[in-house]
């Protein structure tokens, strides 16, 4: 064989040397620029994920995995997303997704992610397809742009906008603050100092003393004015149903619970929730508020994920907690957790002097109310109000300026004599102390049961004769377990 046959057997055609010169330099290239756009990914502040044409991830850049705490390794598994997204969100946005990657066109939604703290905050998540030249989808490109403040910022609004409407359908007794006596301005006094500090503050007092009143004045003079005030009747809500309505509940967690339901600390936050009887609290949701006050924190019934939550704590009671916490009825840690700041409210036998004023008020509100033209209160009926014990304090002085107005006849404010001393000499047959034994207690209650026939709501209902909230004493019956029953047969 001639050897220039041999040798052009062994060398490569000088075409196909430059072939594969211009093969490695394209690869050397490519490397080049994907080493060139992964860091310009990872210099995005954005959390960018690049998508395989299924969905599933393939890369994601520095600010994703700094987010999430992740490998690149770990984005790349089939539970990324599982993994990283909030679970309700995963289930929600299941279909919605697979339909938009068939489609190939740019969509987006919104999804929380857990951060590396195990924390979940909003995201925008937009996602963009790449396409070849021939229009055939190669990738996708999903953005995530941080708008948890925003979600947030919405969510309280909404909250807010509940606390109205339930403070609209569930209006305050009274509207204002009146009296000039020393002892409701020692009261003032105190919420003036302690509204700007944002401590837990105990109002103490007798029932019908305006406690919520004064914690009103509380949330209107502090920083949070602006957020929302939510009242919660602690004796009025059954036992069972505290939980959920203080906490939540979650989709499921119970029998009848169809939906998750956002409860009164969470749309309280941000501002006030007034805990109205907090005496009345049974042992355990008593631990779970002391949670919320050590902690800042909650969980949902039927969950065990954590809510951060920041809200300030006014709590009432017409108990003598401290003879709760010796009686092994109430916690001793969380009576030392709400009793920061102690503001009792005078009784308002102890604050006589403020009674014309409250009549003249009283007087005005409801004349207005029923269309009335009442230009002065009668002496006599002056004497009278000055002179009675009023046990119910300002909530009882209420009814009955409201009832005595309705029965008004002409420009002056009368009250039936007859009637408030019948009101006087009940009075005076009931325990000096109402509600510091439970044995005095029954027996208050069903006196004024046996009066009113059984009873309980209206202008002649037990509850106005004892000068408390109907679902008060619906709770304190149901408790000491009295039949009204059998009282309207007498």
């Amino acid at each position: 064989m001639p050897a220039h046959v041999a040798l052009a057997g062994l060398q490569p055609a000088s075409g196909s040397v430059t072939w594969l010169d211009e093969l490695e330099q394209a690869r050397a290239e490519l490397r080049a620029a994907e080493e060139e756009l992964r860091r310009l990914l990872d210099a995005i502040p954005q959390a960018i994920v690049v998508l395989g044409c299924d969905g599933r991830a393939i890369c994601a850049n520095r600010t994703t995995l700094e987010y999430t705490g992740l490998t690149l390794e770990q984005v790349r598994e089939p539970s990324f997303r599982e993994r990283v997204f909030h679970p309700e969100d995963v289930e929600r946005l299941r279909l919605e997704r697979q339909e938009a990657f068939t489609r190939g066109i740019p969509f987006a939604n919104e999804q929380r992610a857990r951060g590396k703290d195990g924390r979940y905050r909003w995201f925008l998540i937009q996602y963009n397809p790449l396409l070849d030249a021939e229009g055939r989808l190669l990738r996708w490109y999903a953005t995530g742009t941080d708008i948890d403040e925003r979600k947030r910022a919405e969510q309280s609004v909404r909250n807010e906008n509940q606390a109205l409407r339930e403070e609209i359908n569930d209006a305050s007794m009274f509207e204002e603050i009146v009296g000039s006596s020393s002892g409701l301005q020692r009261v003032l006094a105190s919420v003036a100092r302690v509204a700007s500090a944002d401590s837990t503050v105990l109002i103490l007092g007798e029932t019908g003393t305006g406690k919520e009143l004064i914690a009103r004045a509380i949330h209107r003079s502090s920083r949070r004015s602006s957020r929302a005030f939510i009242r919660v009747d602690c004796g009025a809500i059954p036992a069972s149903l505290l939980a959920s309505e203080l906490f939540g509940h979650e989709k499921g967690a119970f029998t009848g619970a169809i939906q998750r339901r956002i409860g009164r600390f969470e749309s309280a936050d941000g501002g006030t929730i007034f805990l109205d009887e907090v005496g009345e609290l049974p042992l355990e949701t008593q631990a779970a508020l002391l949670r919320v006050l050590q902690e800042r924190e909650f969980e949902r019934v039927g969950s065990n994920r954590s809510i951060p939550v920041d809200v300030r704590v006014v709590a009432a009671t017409n108990r003598d907690l401290r003879d709760e916490v010796a009686r092994g009825k109430f916690r001793e840690d969380l009576y030392y957790r709400l009793n920061v700041f102690p503001v009792e409210v005078p009784a308002l036998r102890d604050r006589a002097e403020d009674i014309p004023l409250l009549v003249e008020y009283f007087v005005q509100r409801f004349a207005k109310k029923s269309g009335k033209r009442l230009k002065d209160v009668d002496r006599r009926t002056m004497d009278l109000v000055r002179s009675y014990e009023w046990p119910g304090n300002v909530r009882e002085l209420q009814n009955v300026v409201e009832r005595s107005v309705i029965l008004s006849d002409g420009d002056t404010f009368s009250i039936d004599g007859a009637w408030l001393q019948r009101e006087a000499r009940r009075c005076s047959e009931l325990p000096a102390t109402p509600m510091a034994t439970e044995t005095a207690e029954r027996s208050r209650i069903e006196t004024a049961l046996e009066a009113c026939r059984g009873k309980v709501a209206g202008p002649l209902g037990a509850a106005v004769r004892l000068g408390m909230p109907r679902q008060t004493l619906d709770s304190r019956i149901r408790a000491l377990r009295i039949n009204k029953h059998r009282f309207k047969a007498v």
